[in-house]
């Protein structure tokens, strides 16, 4: 892999949510590219799966359970990266969370502050935890998984969409703030992915068929789809890039419906 920009060995990665979908994903492709990957989700055993197929192909992964939405088991994550690896290099933002389906202003005070804690203030504690350790070592990159959801209106996932409208001006701000050190920030904005996470809304076939219709690509995304944009934003090919949002969704908030 010398010579291309995209080598990624001798990095350090974190992936939160790293056990299935994107970030699963985006963790087996950062450690095909050189990385050194700690695979996150809240269950040990589904991110153990991960590690063991990334060591079998040749690749090198750490196991560290965090819930998100506990500050202390993030600061564990962060920690655990740092004192187990030495260095911490690349940060990808992937889990997420949306426990309400239905009409904006329906949603429970308990939902809206859980989908905010979690999607918002959590990618905040990892940043402010991780992004310091990248500069002791001279730079790094933080890639926040967002959603077109937050480009979009919604009927049934506004809270969800008003979530990741905030992870593009998190990751606007933190690129001013923390360029200066060489620390870039951005996100990407996956649109309908086939993944567990969104299994309500693919598993449906009259929506998956409404939906597909008016998408140019008529399909839905895969996982392995985005994890080439987390690959792009974490390696030395985007390294004048920060404080951007890559949309990749098959074409559907471009197209004329």
């Amino acid at each position: 892999m010398n010579g291309t920009p995209f080598d990624l060995t001798g990095k350090v990665a974190i992936v939160t949510g790293s056990s299935r979908g994107i970030g699963r994903a985006s963790a087996e492709l950062l450690a095909k590219m050189g990385a050194k990957v700690v695979i996150s989700s809240r269950k040990a055993e589904a991110c153990q799966a991960v590690a063991d197929g990334i060591a079998r192909d040749g690749g090198d992964a750490h196991v560290i359970p965090c819930n998100i939405s506990r500050r202390e088991e993030v600061q564990a994550l962060v920690e655990g990266t740092v004192k187990h690896y030495g260095r911490l290099d690349i940060l990808v933002c992937n889990a997420a969370v949306n426990p309400y389906y239905g009409p904006l202003l329906d949603i429970t005070d308990e939902a809206f502050d859980k989908i905010m804690g979690a999607n918002v203030k959590s990618n905040i504690w990892l940043c402010g935890l991780a992004i310091p350790k990248m500069v002791e070592r001279g730079g790094g990159s933080v890639v926040i998984i967002s959603s077109i959801g937050g480009l979009r209106g919604s009927t049934v996932i506004g809270a969800y969409g008003i979530s990741k409208a905030a992870d593009f001006a998190l990751a606007r701000s933190l690129a001013g703030e923390w360029g200066p050190q060489n620390v870039r920030v951005n996100c990407i904005a996956p649109g309908l992915v086939k993944t567990d996470f969104a299994r309500a809304l693919w598993e449906n076939e009259d929506l998956l068929k409404r939906r597909t219709a008016t998408t140019p690509l008529r399909r839905i995304g895969e996982p392995h789809e985005i994890a080439g944009a987390v690959v792009y934003l974490a390696s030395d090919a985007s390294t004048f890039m920060t404080g951007q949002t890559i949309v990749i969704d098959g074409g559907v908030t471009t197209a004329a419906v």
